[in-house]
């Protein structure tokens, strides 16, 4: 009686046994690590969000060319989220922090506003910015050497600036005064223009910064710009490049051209530029996320990737207003 009263106790053990390690697993995969997400075909799939400063033609060829490029290497194994802040610093914290609580695998900031602004928001989602001219001027980072040690990586847009300063010898060498109008809450434009600066005044230029703290005194601004200067240097800047147009037309009233940092902003009110793609350099930044994403590469140790190359080109509609003819291996803007 005894051996069977203990063979009886023996098996209830055994079950409970084993519905204990039954309850443990099912705790265990409720707790399990959710970055990223599976499918229901076991693959795993990802959240990527992205904060564009501003919509102007610049940065948003940067942001289609990095959907393409994670779309073709991912297809529909990516959720990509764009978002536009407007020109808003404050958009930019909000959508930075959004994107923090749900928790997206990595953020992609088109613009140094945006970079700031993820890079205050998360320490730990993977960051890659595009457009940016220096990073360790947009991160404060002192003795910047190319990567920044912690959850940021991304593209460079920086023209080389003394290539840019002899191509303005090139088209004015008889000026003697050369405006540098740039907005002063953007602090690559001011990285640009101090550079530019240097450079033209090793030529011989006379140079002066006028700077305008957003697009509602960059009216008043420009035209005292354009007014008191031979030529206007205007670098890769995201309000004036919203603003290329408005620009333009103060230029067109007093007859003063302006060389510019990238295409878009030339293509409004520019003569001529050294410029990059940024499609290019959008696509570039998507190939990095994919690295990162997908093989676990780590931002941190990522160095930026800078445009292979850079091409002149030449507004010919502004051309022709101002009765300027282009050096010969220019390409003309497409309308």
């Amino acid at each position: 009686m005894k051996k069977k009263f203990l063979a009886l106790a023996l098996t209830a053990v055994m079950a409970l046994s084993l519905a204990a390690c039954g309850g443990d697993t099912q705790s265990t995969d409720t707790d399990a690590d959710t970055s990223g997400d599976e499918s229901a075909s076991g693959s795993q799939t990802y959240t990527v969000g992205i904060i564009q400063q501003v919509q102007h033609e610049a940065l948003d060829a940067a942001t289609q060319g990095f959907q393409d490029a994670l779309t073709e290497l991912l297809g529909d194994s990516v959720t990509i989220d764009p978002q536009n802040a407007s020109g808003d610093t404050a958009n930019c914290t909000t959508i930075a922090n959004n994107f923090v609580s749900q928790g997206v695998d990595l953020i992609m900031a088109n613009g140094t506003t945006a970079l700031q602004a993820a890079a205050t928001g998360t320490s730990t989602i993977p960051i890659l910015g595009t457009s940016i001219t220096e990073y360790g001027v947009a991160l404060g980072i002192d003795g910047f050497t190319g990567t920044t040690g912690y959850n940021v990586s991304g593209t460079s847009d920086l023209a080389p600036l003394d290539q840019q300063a002899e191509m303005l010898h090139t088209w004015f060498p008889d000026a003697q005064t050369v405006g540098l109008l740039y907005c002063s809450a953007e602090p690559n434009s001011q990285y640009q223009v101090d550079t530019v600066q240097g450079y033209l005044e090793d030529l011989g230029y006379t140079c002066t910064q006028y700077s305008f703290s957003d697009s509602n005194d960059l009216f008043a601004v420009a035209s005292s710009a354009c007014t008191a200067s031979d030529v206007l240097y205007v670098p890769t800047d995201n309000t004036a490049a919203n603003n290329a147009e408005l620009i333009g037309n103060i230029s067109l009233d007093t007859g003063t051209p302006i060389i510019a940092g990238e295409e878009g902003i030339c293509k409004g009110c520019g003569v001529a530029t050294l410029t990059i793609s940024y499609y290019d350099i959008g696509y570039k930044t998507g190939e990095m996320a994919y690295d990162i994403l997908v093989n676990g590469a780590d931002p941190a140790t990522m160095p930026i990737e800078y445009a292979p190359q850079f091409t002149p080109k030449y507004n010919p509609t502004m051309c022709e207003a101002l009765g300027l003819t282009p050096p010969d291996g220019y390409e003309a803007i497409a309308e």
